[in-house]
């Protein structure tokens, strides 16, 4: 989102995204906090300002200019016919689930298919033995399918989707997709003038906690907090960790030039720390301290700070800049944080924990698509149309038909994601041992 255990979320957004301004995931994934939201006391030992004082932070010397992706328009297909959403729908299998056309009628291009069976195919493994929340699949129903994609030609990948899977529509089949990419920002290793804003690895005293085995009615409610005493409270807010309650615990990964960058980079949930010998740093999301987002562009919307035209991450990061001062007690107003650990293999890794792909990975809820599903997309503007394999979820990607489409990394990438915010409609692609299941008639 580069959500991610989850990717994440890496994760510049369009216009009206940034208005609302959801962690995305990437993508990473969130434990909405669910506690006493009164905010902990910090360890008189730790921190070096006082509570609530914001951090300064640094620009770095010189910003890129970046390059400008003017959206390219198209007509996505009509919905097709369906019942009406039962108003306490919470799964897909619930929201209703039309069958789709033949996937050989869809336009998918022979480049789109090979490059979604590969992504697929790397997904398999965690597919096959993954619960699936939406209701729509079993375990075995991508037996088939998986063992097939092992040794089935990458040149010949339309007829492999064509064979095994079956395209349905869930709910009303109206889509809402918006993009993510891996960011880079300046980083050093260790602290040095003009890197002194800290990236914190996963603290050990960060304990998620199950509600559901204390009480039936509390299944699948997670929230995270630390253990004071006798007594488990919510863990620091983002006020408290800026005036230093992680400080002097070793905690520290790496040391970023601009902490606003990092503020985006934590938004997007993975990314690339770019080290003063040129050198490149993966770091991905390993956790967050369990506190609810909040959207600091909505916030400077609402306030009449920004208006819409500004409401780009550029805009946000120059207003931000703009006072150093004004601009830390701005993103001190969102209490999330996210941690990161170092990744040293391939790619950043979405919540499926394999390696999310550019213009292939989405991210999506898993209650309304399982994970590792190909998609297929037909929006209103053509950039991220055609088939898509999801693999990451996201804090604020929830619902039917709502994606969040990874560009990977690199200028374009950032400046396509920054304005992807297009509609239209979407399919899913499930294996046809599962459509028998759920559409026997069909």
């Amino acid at each position: 989102m580069i959500r991610m255990a989850a990717a994440s979320r890496a994760r510049l957004f369009g216009l009206a995204l940034l208005a609302a301004f959801p962690l995305l995931s990437g993508c990473a994934s969130v434990i909405p906090n669910t506690a006493d939201p009164a905010r902990p006391a910090v360890s008189p030992s730790a921190p070096s300002r006082p509570l609530g004082q914001p951090r300064p932070y640094i620009p770095r010397p010189s910003e890129r200019v970046g390059i400008v992706v003017q959206p390219i328009p198209a007509t996505p297909r009509a919905p097709l016919a369906a019942a009406a959403v039962p108003a306490d729908a919470t799964t897909a299998a619930n929201s209703g689930v039309t069958p789709g056309p033949d996937f050989s009628v869809l336009g998918v291009t022979a480049e789109q298919a090979a490059a979604a069976l590969a992504a697929f195919r790397i997904s398999c493994p965690s597919v096959q033995r993954r619960a699936d929340a939406s209701g729509l699949t079993q375990n075995a129903d991508w037996t088939e399918s998986c063992a097939a994609a092992a040794s089935w030609a990458d040149s010949d990948a339309a007829a492999f989707f064509a064979r095994y899977f079956g395209t349905v529509q869930i709910g009303t089949g109206a889509a809402f997709v918006t993009g993510y990419y891996e960011p880079e920002i300046a980083a050093s290793r260790t602290r040095q003038p003009g890197y002194d804003v800290p990236i914190y690895r996963r603290p050990a005293d960060l304990v998620d906690a199950d509600l559901g085995q204390f009480a039936d009615d509390l299944k699948g409610r997670r929230i995270r907090g630390r253990v004071d005493g006798s007594s488990f409270v919510p863990y620091y807010d983002r006020v408290a960790i800026e005036s230093g309650a992680l400080e002097g615990r070793g905690l520290e990964l790496a040391w970023a030039a601009d902490a606003a960058e990092l503020f985006f980079l934590q938004v997007q949930g993975s990314g690339r720390l770019r080290l003063p010998d040129g050198g490149v740093m993966r770091i991905g999301y390993d956790g967050q301290n369990g506190r609810s987002y909040v959207g600091i562009g909505k916030l400077l919307l609402d306030r009449g700070e920004l208006q819409r035209g500004q409401a780009s991450m550029q805009g946000i990061l120059d207003y931000l800049r703009a006072d150093p001062v004004r601009g830390a007690a701005v993103m001190n107003e969102n209490p999330s944080w996210v941690f990161f650990r170092e990744l040293t293999g391939p790619g950043p890794l979405g919540a499926l924990g394999v390696p999310v792909t550019g213009r292939v990975s989405v991210a999506a809820d898993p209650k309304y698509v399982p994970l590792g599903a190909p998609v297929f997309l037909s929006l209103d503007r053509a950039e991220p149309n055609g088939l898509w394999i999801a693999q990451d979820t996201g804090g604020a990607i929830k619902g039917a038909n709502r994606f969040d489409s990874f560009w990977g990394a690199g200028e374009e990438a950032r400046a396509i994601a920054g304005g992807m915010l297009a509609r239209g409609t979407a399919l899913l692609l499930l294996p046809r041992a599962s459509i028998a299941r759920l559409l026997p008639e069909s």
